[in-house]
């Protein structure tokens, strides 16, 4: 009889453990199905404000060359905000001809831009000569050498093909980069920048231009009407553009294309993409 009862007790506690481990085994497909729908959720999410983000590329694309002036958008770093299938998008674009071009700019116009990066006039000069070193051969240039000569490469002596490749250049510090980046470009072909849409650091680089002449130009810009401003300055045709699209959640994209304009006709691809990147990383 007691065995019986020893052998009922035995089974009971097995019943009990298999009810245990199955309850662990569900609580885990709960949490991991939990998990997966919440990674569905997000991933959904972030492809709704991705396409948002290309949305506001392309009404960028179109806005800038826009038939009617009064509602052209000016490619002055100014923000348009708009809404977009649930999503808050917010586009800039930046003339690139309001730009220092690596390639093109003279010497006179990178060491303005290098003294509005805050560098003292010889720094500048130096740092403008290294610039030219890299772009140019000249037998009589060997600025940076041993700096080179130390990191184990020398200049291309040819034209930038990115502006990310003016960090190799002798001189260039993470700081200064990060600083002049936004007003660098390979694209452009310009001497000096645009002053109708330069940007601070690109307006402190052309010749003549003051602190105080700075000041002005921005002022002026930024109490102009849009549709006024439009009648006076044309937009340029390689633009960057950042497109930032926000859903309800907080989930966000952003984009940053650097495209070149090929005007609105039918049948034609109305720009081409030189540069992309996603995020806000550099």
């Amino acid at each position: 009889m007691s065995a019986r009862r020893g052998q009922r007790g035995v089974a009971l506690l097995l019943v009990l453990w298999a009810c245990t481990l199955l309850a662990i085994m569900l609580g885990g497909y709960a949490m991991t199905a939990r998990t997966e729908g919440l990674q569905a959720r997000f991933q959904f999410a972030q492809a709704q404000a991705h396409y948002a983000a290309e949305a506001g590329l392309s009404r960028a694309v179109y806005s800038l060359q826009d038939p009617r002036l009064a509602e052209r958008w000016q490619a002055d770093g100014r923000p348009y905000t708009f809404r977009f299938d649930g999503a808050t998008v917010q586009v800039s674009a930046v003339d690139e001809g309001g730009k220092v071009d690596l390639n093109s700019a003279s010497p006179i116009v990178l060491q303005g831009l290098f003294r509005a990066a805050g560098l003292r006039p010889d720094q500048a000069q130096k740092m403008a000569g290294a610039v030219v070193d890299w772009r140019e051969f000249s037998a009589g240039q060997k600025v940076g050498a041993q700096v080179y000569a130390a990191n184990g490469y020398q200049p291309r002596h040819s034209p930038f093909l990115s502006i990310e490749e003016l960090q190799q250049v002798a001189g260039m510090t993470p700081a200064l980069y990060r600083t002049i980046a936004g007003a660098i470009t390979i694209w452009s072909g310009r001497e000096s920048p645009d002053p109708n849409t330069a940007q601070p650091l690109a307006l402190g680089a052309i010749p003549g231009m003051t602190p105080e002449r700075v000041a002005q130009v921005l002022a002026a810009r930024k109490n102009t009407r849009p549709g006024v401003a439009a009648l006076f300055a044309g937009n340029g045709v390689t633009h960057s553009i950042r497109s930032e699209a926000t859903m309800a959640d907080g989930t966000r994209a952003v984009l940053h294309a650097t495209v070149r304009l090929q005007g609105v006709r039918p049948g034609a691809q109305p720009y081409a993409v030189l540069h992309w990147r996603e995020g806000d990383r550099e």
